[in-house]
């Protein structure tokens, strides 16, 4: 089996995929799922193939269950509307996890995500303030994934998907690892990073991303990767 794209400059992560048994299609849908009365046959794509197949596994991402606060007079606007504090728009009601719309630290616009670490966070935050802690949750960022694939890890946070919008964005790949680091329009903030193969310091740069820190100081630093916990105490 292999990896199927016209494009033979094949990703880490698609070449360790590859290397794995496994086969990745490019540039085509799924339009249909063939079956009988037997069960699964398998999945139509749009380009004419059909792939065989006993099992199909569908991931549409989530959508909270908010219907039956309907009335209520709590702000919903697809989720929960929370404040920095996990409150909701009723006194003694908050919101945490999938169903919280919060904000997001890098853009300060309204987000909702279905990542469990932002609900762990969030959770916390919001037993604290339930508790007479006032405590300010940091924001959720609209990504923030960290996973391995094939044996190869990649971490994903903040802005990472650039397009053309006004960021300074920076790359290196070898033939074990990359990384592509975004900075804001003037350079001075460190937005959003990707880390494929060598996700060491990870935790430092989702530090500086939430916390807007000025790395002008030690941006050479983050560029070459060379980051450590003392560029912080300047």
């Amino acid at each position: 089996m292999g990896w199927v794209s016209s494009d033979r400059r094949v990703p880490l992560v698609c070449r360790r995929c590859e290397d794995a048994g496994l086969s990745i299609i490019t540039g085509a849908a799924a339009t249909g799922i063939v079956a009988d009365a037997s069960g699964v046959n398998g999945v139509a794509l749009n380009d004419g193939r059909e792939l065989p197949c006993e099992m199909v596994c569908i991931g549409k991402g989530v959508r909270p269950n908010v219907e039956f606060l309907e009335g209520s007079g709590l702000r919903v606007e697809e989720g929960i509307v929370a404040d920095r504090y996990t409150a909701a728009s009723l006194p003694g009601a908050f919101a945490a996890g999938d169903v919280a719309v919060t904000y997001e630290p890098v853009t300060g616009k309204p987000v909702m995500t279905a990542l469990w670490t932002n609900a762990v966070e969030m959770g916390r935050c919001a037993g604290l303030n339930m508790a007479g802690h006032r405590t300010a949750y940091g924001g959720t960022f609209g990504i923030l994934n960290a996973t391995q694939v094939a044996e190869l890890p990649f971490v994903s946070m903040g802005v990472v998907h650039t397009g053309n919008g006004a960021y300074e964005v920076h790359g290196k790949a070898t033939a074990t690892a990359s990384r592509k680091l975004v900075f804001n329009e003037d350079g001075t903030r460190l937005v959003g990073a990707v880390f494929v193969g060598d996700i060491t310091q990870a935790g430092l740069y989702r530090y500086i991303i939430r916390k807007k820190k000025d790395v002008v100081p030690f941006k050479r630093q983050i560029i070459d990767h060379r980051l450590h916990y003392g560029h912080l105490l300047h």
